[in-house]
């Protein structure tokens, strides 16, 4: 199940950021040793778009394309109480299609 993406599929990738102010989706967060920024992660919604041999294209709210591995950690599917409770944050395939076509791996 953990690698079984079809194209249209809502999935969550969680992504690792740095800054001085945590926002509220924040989660595992860590100050650095200085004290002057924090280590965190971030919940991405994203909906998958294309399956690849060994990847799978995600398109973002913004219609920006990412290509990530199947067996990635961070990757996985939306349980159903998520696919409920934020049914709003996984872009839709037909809204974003008209989007910013390709963007820069890492930004997002």
């Amino acid at each position: 199940m953990k690698n079984d993406f079809k194209p249209g599929d809502p999935v969550i990738f969680r992504v690792t950021k740095q800054s001085s102010i945590p926002g509220p989706r924040a989660v595992d967060v860590h100050p650095a040793q200085s004290g002057e920024t924090y280590s965190y992660e971030v919940d991405k919604f994203w909906t998958v778009r294309e399956v690849l041999d060994d990847s799978v294209m995600l398109i973002t709210r913004r219609g920006k394309r990412r290509t990530i591995s199947r067996g990635d950690w961070r990757l996985r599917h939306a349980r159903w109480w998520e696919r409920w409770l934020y049914s709003e944050r996984f872009p839709k395939l037909s809204q974003v299609d008209d989007l910013t076509p390709t963007a820069a791996p890492g930004t997002d």
